[in-house]
Parts: structure tokens; C-alpha cells; sequence
């Protein structure tokens, strides 16, 4: 619905069908901020929350999940954390935030200084869905999706210029290990008002 520059994608017509029509029918909803931002700001949302933490995330996706999907994963790759998990010019994490009805997952994985972050979000979002087609539960199905995503981008090969595209063929198939160790870190609480802090 919105591009990494901040283009809107949609007209705002159809991000009322999509939020009202499919949003209830959805297993998991894997906006980016700018997307999770405009369902809430279409919904009329008051005020629109400000992003400035990690936990500032959960609570994003604490607000979409209202709108019915079973899942929501904010994708945390436009807002890089520091080492306290806010938001800062020392980019050192990505965390990416699954909100179920009881449960806060935070997948941390180390910020990588990549030019080929091409399609990221919607690489993700494909390997979340092949892995549910292939039967594993959502979490697992995300976990699987993060590990896949940090491995093609970094080996992911120079393409042209500027943003070139990950690496979608780094393993066959995801029981192979990845041909690079993942940084993929894992931080699972039930749901609480002390977020992050409270998956320690």
C-alpha cells in the first residue's frame, strides 16, 4: 500500500475496501509502518501514534489486530533500532513485532548495511505464506520467514545500480541451513503493557 520512499500505492478508496473487507478474512497482516500507519489514520484512528520504540510497534500492531486479522507483523525494516530499541541514527537492529490475542513475539535480527534491500517486505510476506501452505503455524511460519529474508540479503548479489533486489536463492529449501549464521534472536511475552521489556 506504501512504497519505501512513502509513495501511497492505493487510493484511499481502496484502502477502505482492503481494511474493511479484508482485514476480517486475514490469517496475518504484514504492513510496514507507513502501511500499519494509513489503515489507522483511513479508520479515523485518534490520536495516530507516534514510533519511536519497539514497543511503540506492539502497540501498532495492537491496534490493527482490532481490525480483525488473526495476526499482525509490523515490519520493523524502515525503522531501525539502536541497542536500547528506539529508534536513533546508530542503526544496529531490525525488529520485526507478531502480535497474537495473547502473546508479544519480537524477531530481532542485526541491522545490515545492505544496498540490496529490493522487495524486502514482500519477500518476507511470501515466505510467511509458503511456509503456512506448507503447514507450520504462524509463528514458526514467521520465525522461518525472518532467517530466509536476512539470508538473501547477505549474499545478496550486486545487480546495477542502487537498491538491488535479496538474494531468493540462497537455500532450495528452508531445512537446509542458510549458507550465512542468522542473527535472528527471538524475545516471546504474553501480552502486557511492559512489551519488550517484559520478554527479557
Amino acid at each position: 500500500m506504501v512504497a519505501t520512499t512513502g509513495a501511497q500505492l492505493l487510493p484511499n478508496a481502496a484502502v477502505t475496501n482492503v481494511r474493511k473487507r479484508l482485514l476480517p478474512l486475514t490469517t496475518i497482516l504484514t504492513p510496514n509502518v507507513s502501511e500499519a500507519l494509513l489503515l489507522l489514520e483511513n479508520a479515523g484512528t485518534k490520536p495516530i501514534p507516534e514510533i519511536k520504540t519497539v514497543d511503540d510497534l506492539a502497540h501498532l500492531g495492537t491496534l490493527l489486530k482490532a481490525m480483525g486479522p488473526k495476526y499482525v507483523l509490523i515490519k520493523g525494516g524502515h525503522v531501525p533500532v539502536n541497542e536500547h530499541h528506539q529508534m536513533a541514527p546508530m542503526k544496529q537492529y531490525v525488529v520485526d513485532v507478531l502480535r497474537s490475542d495473547d502473546r508479544t513475539t519480537f524477531f530481532e535480527t542485526k541491522f545490515s548495511h545492505s544496498k540490496n534491500t529490493h522487495g524486502t517486505g514482500c519477500s518476507l510476506a511470501s515466505a510467511i505464506a509458503s511456509n503456512l501452505a506448507r503447514g507450520d503455524e504462524v509463528p514458526v511460519a514467521v520465525e522461518k520467514a525472518c532467517r530466509y529474508v536476512e539470508a538473501g540479503i547477505k549474499t545478496s548479489p550486486d545487480l546495477g545500480h542502487g537498491s538491488g533486489p535479496i538474494n531468493h536463492f540462497h537455500s532450495l529449501e528452508m531445512a537446509k541451513e542458510p549458507p550465512c549464521k542468522s542473527s535472528l534472536k527471538i524475545l516471546d511475552s504474553p501480552i502486557s503493557d511492559n512489551g519488550l521489556e517484559n520478554a527479557r
